[in-house]
């Protein structure tokens, strides 16, 4: 597995890459200031921000932790992309996955 990241210093902590190393997933980190090289995780954050966190005042961090869950199953199950022409991006990786099965 790869753990694609920014340069924050949350990633970049030694900390955080031991827990990488011990799980033997191998890092990879974008260049400074060169968000294109990870946009589509940068388009989840804004669209996180944008439709969920931005819109609600959350009284409690575990409340917070509930209502991001449950926006992450709806993006990912329920809401469609356009990148993806409509598809969820579990649809999309389920048909990608038959795909690779098929060849």
């Amino acid at each position: 597995e790869v753990f694609n990241t920014d340069q924050g210093s949350q990633f970049t902590s030694e900390a955080f890459l031991n827990e990488l190393k011990l799980r033997n997933i191998r890092i990879s980190m974008d260049g400074k200031g060169r968000w294109r090289d990870n946009v589509m995780i940068e388009r989840l954050w804004r669209s996180l921000k944008h439709e969920e966190v931005y819109l609600k005042a959350y009284d409690t961090v575990k409340q917070a932790k509930q209502s991001i869950a449950e926006y992450l199953d709806f993006y990912n199950m329920i809401r469609p992309h356009s990148s993806l022409n409509k598809a969820t991006p579990n649809e999309f990786y389920d048909q990608h996955l038959l795909k690779v099965m098929a060849a």
